[in-house]
């Protein structure tokens, strides 16, 4: 399954070496003047090679346009953007059968369960090579979202044991990336970057943190029951690659709380009605109250690292692998406007959604923030 969204459909396709990666957009408003700059700026947020702690692959990711899209406009027909693998050393990855080694905490061996079959080079379909198309569609889904003020913001809120405690509260993209790492404290940032870079140079890696921030949401969004907003923000989160663990608002720490505490006081502020806390992060019943939608992704540490593994080969038998290639030694700060995208892809199906819904029945605009 390569596609997600209902209004706002997006479908990604290529691997890791092939000759393209790319997305299809079925489809976004037509007659829409798209700024192809602002999506080459996310897509150089998240190319490898931007600094001494991610990978060195060296990938330019220059968007082109094959189709949908005409004078500056989208014309409503599918619009389709790719990217052309470059930098592509497929000699690290093939073996023979009877040579191959299958990572240890990588999917080849359950691509190969699954399809009988498995990319040779590289992680195939579940390299992280394929976000770019989710990059993409995500960068096209800000633009649209600007016309609503919607806002998402994403950081690096933890690397290991290093956490940022402390959120800048008028936190914004340019702000976080001030620092390498992506973590929107300079102090902090150092201290992460510092490990990243003592653990690469002993060829092992380290998990992280994401976390997201969506501000000036519409009220009413979401699908209840099954495709409530935190449901379809936890799947996108979940598919991408490398991703642990998902939480909203307060998160596992609500277990500790009691519900004296824990619950968000309702208020009425000339007239704005809001909630004195935000616990719920943004989100009640599965759809959206107006407060600020929070959220975090953990990450694991890379599954390559440049040590020896003992593992076993396609035949069972013991090996020791001994892994090649350009790998990042922390993905979470590469991971920033992958997060954003998807949690753009997944605002802007909601919130077409509800126009839509708002059309059909053709009801009164007071019953809708949107």
């Amino acid at each position: 399954m390569s596609t997600i969204g209902n209004y706002y459909k997006v479908t990604t396709f290529g691997e890791s070496h092939c000759m393209s990666v790319g997305v299809t957009i079925n489809t976004p408003p037509p007659n829409f003047k798209l700024d192809l700059d602002k999506i080459q700026l996310q897509l150089n947020r998240r190319r490898p090679g931007q600094s001494a702690i991610t990978t060195p692959r060296n990938e330019a990711d220059k968007i082109i346009v094959l189709s949908g899209m005409e004078n500056g406009y989208t014309l409503g027909s599918p619009l389709t953007i790719i990217v052309n693998n470059k930098d592509t050393n497929p000699e690290d990855y093939v073996f023979s059968k009877e040579e191959y080694i299958p990572r240890p905490s990588h999917s080849d061996f359950t691509y190969l369960w699954k399809y009988g079959i498995h990319a040779s080079s590289g992680g195939g379909r579940s390299s992280a090579r394929e976000t770019i198309g989710r990059v993409i569609a995500g960068a096209i889904a800000d633009q649209i979202l600007e016309q609503y003020n919607v806002n998402i913001c994403a950081f690096v809120s933890q690397v290991g044991t290093i956490k940022l405690e402390n959120i800048p509260e008028n936190i914004n993209r340019d702000m976080v990336d001030k620092t390498i790492t992506r973590c929107p404290n300079e102090s902090i940032s150092k201290s992460m970057e510092e490990l990243i870079l003592k653990l690469k140079l002993e060829g092992d890696s380290i998990g992280g943190k994401v976390s997201c921030i969506i501000k000036n949401c519409p009220r009413g969004l979401g699908e209840p029951v099954f495709d409530k907003t935190e449901a379809l923000l936890a799947q996108a989160m979940m598919s991408i690659p490398a991703t642990k663990g998902f939480e909203i608002g307060s998160g596992f720490s609500c277990i500790e709380q009691q519900g004296s505490i824990h619950n968000d006081k309702w208020t009425n502020t000339n007239g704005n009605i809001g909630t004195e806390t935000n616990n719920n992060g943004g989100i009640i019943g599965g759809i959206t109250n107006g407060e600020n939608i929070h959220f975090s992704v953990a990450f694991k540490p890379p599954a390559t690292i440049l040590m020896n593994q003992d593992t076993i080969n396609l035949k069972g038998e013991d090996v020791v692998l001994t892994a090649k290639g350009r790998h990042d030694p922390c993905v979470v700060p590469r991971a920033v406007p992958i997060v954003e995208a998807m949690a753009s892809i997944v605002i802007l199906d909601l919130l077409l959604a509800q126009i839509a819904r708002k059309n059909i029945m053709s009801v009164t605009s007071t019953h809708f923030d949107v």
